[in-house]
């Protein structure tokens, strides 16, 4: 194969390529130089970007290595070794992949991408496995060689992850065949989005279900409660069918909504039952961030604060929220949006709908409230921040510590040490609206007799009122564009949350039509309505 990779890789056009670094990204170049070596006696190392016959030589070995079999040896092309070594020898002797061919595509500068022909066998079954990925060569900064930036991607683009490996053998679950509320099947083909929850309920309930397992090669994360990952079969089990609450229509439709976005997730319920209809993400990393993310949600967190002044008195949806330009709490000051006008006479349902902090701000010293307020408005009221949420799946049940100092301020608006992701904002949003806390579930606790988690909820005047500030702020708010056109009963929240490091703050946004309830959130998506807005507005047209 010498020559044919060489002829490819120095035919590629010079260009360096600089990627980006996603959720959990595995960058080893500054940190390790890989295996051995120098330049000539008394010389210096070479600098600079790695020449087309550097990266020709450079892959060519490697590549050779990895076809025989040489770990160790294929390591050594690389700037982490110890690492190469580790998941190439895995890649022989527990995924069992052999004859394996690799075929290098046309460079470009020092990126070279190509494609892996091999076999996989176990207890008598073979099957053929073909795949493409890329890998990168790169100068050693103390050698200065040549050498292949690590990388597990390099050996599969699946492994994301610095431990994840490969593996063949049994599978752990017997397989399932996931269907919606309505029976129309669900598989990671048609609803791409769905592939890490499908894995993370085979992995929970395919022995509950009722079927048989077959012989898989998958990718076994290094993440305890991360699912397997299959990637090819050699002996099929028997599904088991697992009865799931999400509407395949809907489903659709977040996903669909969160492709227009990078780095989107959404989640929609049943606020009458708690039932999930939808959960969609568009992440680089693949993290159910819709489920699983802890990051502040920005000016959706006023539905919280709002109910807690109305049920500790301190004023109602018809009562006074000042809206000054500024507010000071202990030597902070918070400011409103850009452009707001300040309205010293607005009321709550004023101030909620344009989504003034300062407003806010001005009443989280108001007695009878304390430190301890917002958090037990969120638990008691909400059940949020208790971890005792069992959706079926893994899941984070939002946190709102008691803080004082400028966090309790900053906790009022979403800021501070709130932590919040889609499902908890979409059923924030349920309960706002019906009064009754559902915790949210994505398969029927019967299945495995879990216990739902339980809140009081809202008393109706309070949930009447919000729902109605949430329908203002959709009709004549900061909602009102992305709502537009939706028909039926409706209603909404915005928020941007500021991020340390990122020039653009995150965008969120829940609303709700009828009996579907859904939020979502995008990173450095801007306002609320610019980027979330479209998304929820998108889900709720199809499940409204």
């Amino acid at each position: 194969m010498g020559k044919g990779v060489k002829a490819a890789v120095i035919g590629g056009v010079f260009a360096v390529m600089v990627g980006g670094a996603g959720y959990g990204a595995y960058n080893v170049v500054s940190a390790l130089d890989g295996g051995g070596g120098s330049g000539a006696a008394g010389s210096a190392p070479k600098s600079g970007p790695p020449s087309g016959d550097e990266v020709a030589q450079t892959t060519e070995k490697f590549f050779s290595a990895w076809e025989k079999g040489q770990a160790a040896t294929a390591a050594s092309y690389t700037n982490n070794d110890a690492a190469a070594e580790t998941l190439l020898t895995a890649y022989g002797e527990d995924a069992h992949i052999t004859g394996v061919k690799i075929t290098p595509g046309t460079a470009s500068g020092v990126t070279v991408p190509f494609t892996v022909s091999a076999k996989v066998s176990f207890e008598g079954k073979t099957e053929p496995l073909t795949y493409k990925s890329r890998l990168t060569v790169v100068r050693g900064e103390t050698t200065g060689r040549a050498l292949v930036d690590w990388r597990p991607s390099v050996v599969h683009p699946e492994l994301k992850q610095p431990d994840d490996t490969l593996v063949t053998e049994e599978s752990a679950s017997p397989p399932i065949e996931a269907v919606d509320r309505n029976g129309t099947v669900l598989t990671k083909e048609k609803y791409p989005s769905l592939g890490p929850v499908l894995d993370t309920l085979r992995q929970k309930y395919g022995d509950k279900a009722g079927g048989t397992p077959g012989v898989e090669l998958v990718i076994r994360h290094a993440a305890q409660e991360a699912a397997d990952t299959p990637l090819l079969t050699l002996a099929e089990g028997e599904p088991g069918k697992l009865r799931t609450t999400l509407s395949a229509g809907v489903q659709a439709a977040a996903e669909k909504a969160v492709e227009r976005y990078g780095e989107s997730s959404v989640v929609a319920v049943k606020p009458s039952t708690g039932e999930v209809l939808a959960v969609a993400n568009n992440r680089a990393d693949g993290f159910n961030a819709a489920f699983q993310g802890r990051v502040a949600p920005g000016s959706t967190m006023k539905i919280i604060t709002a109910a807690m002044l109305i049920d500790n008195g301190v004023t109602s949806m018809n009562g006074p929220a000042p809206c000054p330009d500024t507010a000071t709490w202990q030597s902070q000051t918070f400011k409103n949006l850009t452009g707001m006008e300040p309205d010293e006479g607005a009321t709550l349902a004023n101030s909620f709908l344009r989504s003034c902090n300062t407003a806010f701000i001005k009443l989280v010293d108001e007695e009878p409230l304390t430190d301890a307020s917002l958090t037990a408005e969120a638990q008691e009221r909400f059940g949020l921040g208790r971890d005792d949420w069992k959706t079926g799946v893994v899941s984070f049940d939002g946190s709102v510590p008691a803080s004082g100092g400028p966090d309790r301020a900053a906790n009022a608006i979403g800021q501070g040490q709130v932590q919040m992701n889609p499902l908890n904002m979409a059923s924030v949003t349920a309960t706002a609206i019906t009064g009754t806390f559902r915790q949210p579930y994505l398969v029927p606790p019967e299945l495995d007799g879990r216990q739902l988690a339980t809140a009081k909820g809202l008393p109706q005047s309070t949930a009447a009122q919000l729902k109605q500030m949430m329908r203002l702020t959709a009709t004549q708010g900061t909602a009102q564009e992305a709502m537009a056109g939706l028909g039926g009963d409706i209603g909404a929240k915005t928020g941007s949350a500021e991020v340390d490091g990122q020039t653009t703050s995150n965008s969120w946004f829940t609303g709700f039509r009828g009996d579907v309830a859904a939020a979502a959130m995008t990173e450095e998506g801007g306002h609320g309505g610019d980027a979330a807005g479209p998304i929820v507005a998108d889900v709720l047209r199809a499940g409204g």
